[in-house]
């Protein structure tokens, strides 16, 4: 299997293209509209096909490669069903299967971050890897102070469906500020400090203390996510 993980600097995101094989259909995982000749060349080097562009949630510290990466290539875009981006192609439900030329996702629906957020199963029959998007960082959790969060629902998400996974399935998140680049749920429930050996009450106190400023580019970004990182009225 091909998996290759872009990082943006200016708002450590990750980023992630996985394809079956070279010359085989693609999708990829939480685009930056800054990085998208970078996802084109890696596209055309390894002559893939596009197929599906996703994005975890709304994001607030970027804007989505969405919109440009369906008028490069003519791939289906999606998020999840209570996503508020009417201009994605699709939008799944929490259980529904994405499936690409030897490759399935199982979307999981886990809010906290934001009410919409998703995460997305590598081969939920025997799940390989996880893409929990903001939701389960590495060592750390994604915000819940902002965009309908709340930090009860993360703990449930956490707790109760992605740590309901094997312990080698392999977590893959949308950002990460300290140099962590892959990590796994059996990790996670070991050593990460907001939530190994907490209770729910200690978690939800942790994240109502953190007084974190807002994204710097959040009065952009909403906007512009909500329209596919295009600017709002484009088809």
């Amino acid at each position: 299997m091909i998996l290759r993980q872009f990082f943006e600097p200016d708002s450590s995101t990750y980023t992630y293209l996985l394809a079956s094989r070279r010359a085989g259909e693609a999708l990829i995982i939480d685009p930056v509209k800054e990085r998208l000749d970078h996802y084109l060349q890696a596209i055309r080097e390894l002559d893939l096909r596009l197929v599906h562009a996703i994005d975890t949630h709304t994001h607030a510290d970027h804007i989505t490669a969405l919109g440009d990466l369906r008028d490069a290539t003519a791939c289906t875009t999606i998020m999840g069903e209570r996503s508020r981006a009417e201009c994605v192609s699709r939008q799944v439900r929490d259980g529904e299967l994405l499936r690409v030329d030897g490759i399935t996702l199982q979307a999981l629906y886990t809010p906290g971050h934001t009410d919409e957020s998703f995460s997305f199963v590598l081969e939920p029959t025997a799940p390989q890897a996880v893409f929990t998007g903001d939701v389960l960082l590495i060592r750390s959790t994604g915000r819940t102070d902002f965009q309908a969060g709340d930090a009860g629902l993360s703990w449930h998400s956490i707790v109760d469906r992605l740590f309901a996974l094997p312990d080698d399935t392999t977590v893959y998140p949308a950002h990460d500020y300290k140099g962590w680049t892959v990590s796994s749920i059996g990790e996670e429930k070991r050593h990460n400090p907001r939530l190994a050996g907490k209770t729910q009450a200690e978690y939800v106190e942790i994240m109502r203390n953190l007084n974190l400023p807002n994204p710097r580019l959040m009065d952009v970004a909403i906007p512009a996510n909500l329209a596919c990182g295009q600017a709002p009225g484009s088809p």
